[in-house]
C-alpha cells in the first residue's frame, strides 16, 4: 500500500461517471479524498458512502473533492448514487489497475476462503498529487467524519 509523502500514480486510469477514461491528474489543484470500497450497495460500502455523502457539503466548503472507487461498472454506480442520493463521483476500476497502483487490491479472507479483492482504504492527496494520509483499514460508518476532522487540521 502506498504511504504518506509518496506521489500518487496520477496517470493510472479508471472509468469516470461519463464512461470515459479518467486519471487523478485531473484532480490536481485541490485536496482529493480517494476511497476504495469493495462493492456498490452492500452493507459496509453503503454505510461508508453515506458517511461521505453526509460530510460532502463540509468537504466542498474546504475545496475537497471526494471520489469513490470500486470494480463495479458505471450502471451499478449510477443506481447506487441515485438510491442513496450522493453526488460525488464514483470511478469504475473493473481491471483494478488504480486499486493495484495504490496497493488497495490484495488478499482477503471470508468464511474460510481466500481471494483477491479491494482492500477498503482511503488516501488523501494534496493539490500537487502527493499522499498526505492513508487509512489502510476503515470502519465504514464514521469514516468520513474522521477524514473531515483530519482535513480541517491540514487546510485550516
Amino acid at each position: 500500500m502506498l504511504s504518506i509523502n509518496t506521489p500518487a500514480p496520477l496517470d493510472t486510469t479508471a472509468v469516470g461517471p461519463d464512461g470515459k477514461s479518467i486519471s487523478l491528474r485531473s484532480q490536481l489543484g485541490h485536496y482529493t479524498v480517494l476511497y476504495f470500497y469493495p462493492k456498490d450497495d452492500t452493507p459496509g460500502c453503503t454505510k461508508e458512502a453515506c458517511s461521505f455523502r453526509d460530510a460532502e457539503v463540509a468537504m466542498q466548503k474546504l475545496g475537497i473533492t471526494v471520489i469513490g472507487v470500486s470494480p463495479d461498472g458505471i450502471s451499478s454506480h449510477q443506481k447506487f448514487q441515485k438510491k442513496y442520493s450522493f453526488s460525488f463521483p464514483l470511478w469504475s476500476d473493473p481491471e483494478h489497475k488504480l486499486a493495484e497502483a495504490f496497493g488497495a487490491w490484495g488478499e482477503k479472507k471470508f468464511m474460510g476462503k481466500t481471494y483477491q479483492g479491494i482492500l477498503r482504504s482511503t488516501f488523501v492527496l494534496d493539490p500537487e498529487g502527493k499522499i498526505v494520509v492513508v487509512w489502510p483499514k476503515v470502519q465504514p460508518t464514521e469514516h468520513a467524519t474522521e477524514v473531515l476532522a483530519f482535513l480541517k487540521t491540514v487546510i485550516s
